[in-house]
């Protein structure tokens, strides 16, 4: 459930409008500069996020599986 909520849900409510909203600026223009850095701060924070919710479940069932092959 944390990858399916914390990897694909990030993804579409937050990396894929993000991604739309740089694909769709102009680069010639001036205004694509601040556009760019606050991309890059967002999409950054949420890509860890996405990492940390892909992450967590495969931790949990090794150290799920640890415990059960120890009883």
């Amino acid at each position: 459930m944390l990858y399916l909520v914390g990897s694909l849900l990030v993804t579409a409510a937050f990396n894929v409008p993000l991604n739309n909203a740089l694909a769709a600026a102009n680069p010639e223009t001036l205004d694509s500069e601040p556009l760019w850095a606050d991309y890059l701060r967002k999409w950054t924070a949420w890509n860890h996020v996405r990492t940390i919710a892909a992450i967590l479940p495969k931790v949990s069932f090794v150290i799920a599986i640890g415990r059960q092959s120890t009883q």
